[in-house]
């Protein structure tokens, strides 16, 4: 599955953005698709999944109640939201789909987008 993200850009503390993943070619509405991030110098750590019919999503534990993952599966779409947006939310944001294992180990996932990065000035 090849995957496009989009929607990063710089926002005040406290701000707002939503990031969507999209993909051409291959429909991805019977896969798993996922958000990860990496910040300078750091790992690509899990951020959030939602499973094919978006009934069931996943959160890693800072970003719960400020970030929402949703899908429009007739848009081909993922979606994230991003609300009260901290400096520490300063990152690569990439879209992920198809894992084969753990949601929360990047390895197991087999498709990856560009990403898109995301600045939160304080």
């Amino acid at each position: 599955v090849q995957l496009q993200a989009c929607g990063g850009g710089l926002v005040q503390a406290g701000g707002s953005l939503r990031l969507s993943c999209t993909t051409s070619g291959r429909t991805f509405r019977n896969v798993v698709v996922g958000w990860f991030r990496q910040a300078p110098g750091k790992e690509r750590e899990f951020v959030a999944a939602i499973n094919w019919s978006g009934e069931n999503t996943y959160y890693e534990g800072s970003v719960k109640g400020r970030l929402t993952i949703s899908r429009n599966n007739a848009k081909n779409t993922v979606y994230l939201q991003m609300n009260s947006l901290r400096p520490d939310d300063t990152a690569v944001y990439y879209c992920s789909a198809g894992p084969r294992g753990s949601y929360r180990d990047s390895a197991s996932w087999t498709s990856w987008g560009q990403g898109t990065e995301v600045t939160v000035s304080s």
